[in-house]
Parts: structure tokens; sequence; C-alpha cells
């Protein structure tokens, strides 16, 4: 995504995760499509807390609600969902990674092209964003935000062809990346995942409706009957006349982000034909096998740790317990933290159960370790407690690369695993053990018996291995593409 020249501002209660950029819903056949946008948002919260858009049509005009924050804060007004009147409708939760969040950059996107208005909602990254926006202003673009999906946008309007369908196809056939983009016309909704499915989409199916949405849990939360998942490369076009498919982009090797399956996904979501929760309680029990030591109990970091350490618990038959306590209503800005509390800024969140701790062998189940800042603050609050022993044991591999695909991690440089051995990580959260899980266990617990095929592999693992499937186009140009989607500035 295109960069800011300005300083960005670090969140003062940065959480030394990994965060996904954005969540995608559009539903076309229903009336109230908005509220069910809304809803399906909602559901999709998780993969964006910072921005919230919706635009829907009524047959005659678009109507467009962007807000800043959280989808409970921007929809839950009925005078804003009877602002959104129609038929049909998309929407969009945003992640901001750096700087503040800035109206012109929440989508979805509209423009009003010669053949009608049009919105578009995006989740993943353009690694040829850069490059591609660079060409369009020179031809005499005029950008209003400094997001790579309005690229997109610009590629259509200056399209040759005739048809919406062909212009959105000659525009993606202009970039490279990793996306799943959801877009509505004043006729048609149309969804198309990138030639490798690195990003997902679904379909789903509503008295009658048609859904494309992020993931299978927008679909629960409305009552729809999930469909079955857009495939890698395809075109899904929904209009009066039903649902058909384009395939118009040469046949490729899936490889879909595996970090959806360890973390970004809600776990009651099926995701690719595997559902999250059976998929990470699996790489629980093959972290148990390849790495288990003698313990008292298994406790999970909250949230994301706790399907892994179910299966880890029930592997190694260890007890398990909620030795760790979220609290889940930590706002982002909860006081003007001075140095001393921004040390404590890990308690806001996470509190320990201390009688599940004290005395005993204690196995700590998280999904990754980014920069570790949090996983030794962990450590030293279990220890705290009286843990006799802490093992730390993580349900993904090392990170050693940073994600160009659409999902904020930290340069290499900030990595943990890029700069330190398994040793030297231990030694720096003060973990009496750490382990993580292998590339092949993790492959193993995914359905694949024989592990990573180091020639095909079928996921893309790029933040673990440096295999990146799809070119880093800005980058080989001597650009970062760092996942910056929002200014550093208000307006």
């Amino acid at each position: 995504m295109a960069t800011d020249q300005r300083t960005p501002i670090p969140h003062p209660f940065a959480d030394d995760r990994v965060h996904e950029e954005c969540g995608v819903f559009g539903i076309y056949g229903t009336t109230d499509a908005a509220a069910h946008t809304a809803l399906g948002l909602h559901a999709l919260q998780h993969r964006g807390q910072e921005a919230a858009g919706i635009v829907s049509y009524d047959g005659r005009q678009f109507h467009s609600e962007r807000h800043l924050g959280l989808v409970a804060d921007a929809f839950s007004s009925q005078s804003v969902i009877d602002r959104l009147r129609g038929h049909c409708a998309v929407g969009h939760n945003r992640y901001a990674t750096t700087g503040e969040t800035v109206l012109r950059n929440v989508q979805p996107l509209f423009a009003e092209f010669a053949f009608g208005g049009l919105a578009v909602a995006h989740n993943g990254n353009l690694t040829n964003g850069l490059g591609v926006r660079q060409r369009l202003t020179e031809q005499g673009s005029i950008f209003q935000s400094t997001t790579d999906t309005e690229a997109i946008v610009h590629l259509i309007a200056t399209s040759s062809h005739k048809g919406v369908i062909e212009r959105l196809i000659d525009a993606l056939r202009q970039v490279e990346g990793a996306y799943s983009f959801v877009v509505l016309t004043k006729d048609t909704l149309i969804g198309v995942r990138d030639p490798l499915g690195v990003r997902p989409l679904v379909i789903g199916r509503l008295d009658g409706a048609t859904i494309l949405t992020s993931e299978t849990c927008a679909l629960d939360i409305i009552g729809a009957e999930f469909v079955r998942s857009v495939d890698p490369g395809e075109m899904v076009v929904v209009d009066a006349g039903g649902i058909r498919s384009l395939f118009p982009f040469p046949p490729a090797k899936k490889r879909f982000c595996v970090f959806e399956l360890i973390y970004f996904a809600r776990p009651d979501s099926l995701v690719d034909g595997v559902s999250v929760y059976e998929g990470r309680k699996r790489i629980g029990a093959e972290l148990a096998r390849e790495s288990h030591v003698p313990a008292d109990v298994v406790i999970p970091v909250p949230d994301s740790g706790t399907p892994a350490a179910m299966g880890y618990a029930e592997k190694a038959r260890v007890p398990f317990e909620l030795g760790i306590i979220r609290n889940h209503y930590i706002g982002r800005t909860f006081i003007e933290p001075s140095a001393h509390i921004r040390h404590l800024g890990v308690k806001l969140k996470h509190n320990p159960n201390r009688w599940q701790i004290a005395g005993k062998r204690v196995v700590l189940v998280d999904d990754s370790i980014v920069r570790g800042t949090t996983s030794k603050k962990i450590v030293d609050m279990v220890r705290a407690c009286g843990a006799r022993e802490v093992h730390m044991r993580i349900a993904s591999p090392p990170t050693t690369h940073s994600c160009f695909y659409g999902v904020d991690t930290p340069t290499r440089s900030d990595l943990l695993a890029a700069n330190y051995d398994i040793e030297g990580m231990r030694g720096f959260i003060g973990a009496d053990s750490l382990a993580f899980i292998s590339i092949d266990g993790l492959y193993r617990a995914m359905g694949y018996g024989g592990g990573r095929d180091r020639k095909s592999p079928q996921y893309c693992d790029a933040c673990f291995t440096g295999d990146y499937p799809i070119r880093l186009r800005d980058l080989e140009n001597g650009v970062e593409p760092k996942q910056l989607s929002l200014l550093a500035e208000n307006i």
C-alpha cells in the first residue's frame, strides 16, 4: 500500500500481534441489505477495528456511510441504516496499521463512471500497487486516498474496454498481489479472488439473496447458508439473472494464507474447507507430539491460543486451565500512558488466575511470537504468580519474514525470530523452554501427512519460510511496500 512520509505515531498499547487488514461483505437481492451487511461486518469485526463502511443501491441511486470506529458504534443507529436503502450492499472493516485513521481511506471506495456508480471493498495487498499508482499519476489520475484499492478504481476508469466486467478484468490483469474484492454496481455484485487464493472469500445464500464475504461466521450471524468458497482466480458475478462464474486468469497452484488458519479467522469459521477450530486443535496436538515437557497444567494465552492449548492438553494428557483471563473491554486509548503505565500494558489486557498457576509447572500455548515483548511480559507475569517452571509452546513456526500480502507485520529487523535462534528467543522472553511447531508439523496438522512439499507448497507460508509465491514488484524496485493504509492525520 502507499506509504506516507510522516513519522508514524506508535500506539502506546501496541500488542505485539500481527493484524489482518480487513473483512468484506456483499449481499444482492434482499430487503434491508444494509442491515444484513452491518450484521455481517459485526461478525467480521476481528478482521478490522479501526473503521467500517457500507454502500447500498436502491434501484435509483447509491447511498454511502463510512465511519471511524467499530461497527457497533457506526451502524447501531436505525437512522443510519435507514439512510442505506436498497436491495444490495457492500461493506468493509478496516484495520489501520500505523498513524491515525482518516475518513478518506475508509472503504468501500465509491466512484461515478460513465456506466454508473461503482463501490469496491478490498481485503489484501497489491505488491505492485506503488508502481501502478505512480504510472497512473503520471498519466493524469488524481488520487484521493493512500490505499492501493484506489488504483483499481483508476484502472477501471482508464480501461478501453466497454462493459463493467471487462473493465474490472482488465484492471485486475494489471495488478499483482493477494486480494479478495467485492464490487457493487447498479445491477451487479461481483466477487473475485487472486489467482493463488491467498485471501479468503465465500458464497452464501439467504432466502434467495446471494452473499459474498470473507468468512462463514458472517453468514451464521444472519442465518445464511454456506454454499462454497470462491475458487482461486474465480470471478463470481451476481445479477438479476442469477450467479455465473468466470475464470479470467491463467490457472495457478493454490497458496492460501496458512496464518488465516493459525490466527486470523474466527474459530467458528470454515475457511477453504477447513474448520478453523478443529485445525487449531490439531496444531496443538502436533505441537505436543513434537515438544512436550513434563508439566502440571496447560494454559492458553487468550484468546487465539485457546484451541491449540486444548489440543495440546488433550494429546499430552495434562489438565487444561484458564490461567490467564483477558479483559475484553479495554479500549485502545484507555488512558494517556506514562512510561511506567505503558510497561503495564499487558496487565491491562491479561490478568493471571494465580490459583491455577502457583507452585505448578506451566505450559503456555500461544499462536505466535512476533516482537516477543508481549511473550516476555506474560512469562514474567506467570512467574510472579509463583509458577515453578514456565514453558512456552507456539502454535506456528518462527515468524522470520514480513508479510506483503495484506497482513500487518513488522520489518524483519523487528521480528524476534529473524534475529535470534530458539535459545536466544527463550532467553529473551525468560521461559524455561521454548518450542515452535515445525513447518512440517503445521502441514501435517492441516491434513498433509507428508508435511510441507518443498517443491510445491500447499499454502502461502512466506512469513515462516521466506517463500513468497507472488512477486514483490514494489520491493524489487527499491520501495518497501509497508502495509500502511491510512494517513497520519485526520480530516
